[in-house]
């Protein structure tokens, strides 16, 4: 099973950036979508953005959409999530996700939680 580690959390205040990595060990994760999904405290967790298996087709929640930027390098095994103009409400931990079906497509992955996932990395900015 593959094995996803998150880098690149922190604090940091409104109209900042940050880049979330996300390593992946194991099985190959190549022919997988991978992706970010968020959780708040008290709140379930949602979907940020995902990005398909050839590294196209990338899928941004509404919320995340023109600040965020999601890429990947299979030849690293790696995902990483530009964020830009972070806003409070971009507080919570942000898990890296790998999808389960083969060449499914980032919408399709945005969609359920039974992905295999990381252990989450804080991100957390101040008004």
């Amino acid at each position: 099973q593959v094995q996803l580690v998150e880098s690149g959390g922190g604090l940091v205040q409104a109209g900042d950036s940050l880049r979330l990595s996300c390593a992946a060990s194991g099985p190959t994760a190549r022919n997988y979508p991978m992706g970010w999904f968020r959780q708040a405290p008290g709140k379930e967790r949602e979907f940020v953005a995902a990005i398909s298996w050839a590294g196209g087709g990338n899928y941004y929640s509404d919320s995340v959409k023109g600040r965020f930027t999601i890429s990947r390098d299979n030849a690293k095994n790696t995902v990483s999530l530009q964020m830009n103009n972070l806003k409070p409400e971009d507080t919570a931990v942000y898990y890296c996700g790998a999808g389960r079906t083969p060449y499914e497509t980032s919408w399709t992955f945005s969609r359920h939680l039974s992905h295999t996932w990381g252990q989450g990395t804080q991100v957390t900015v101040s008004s």
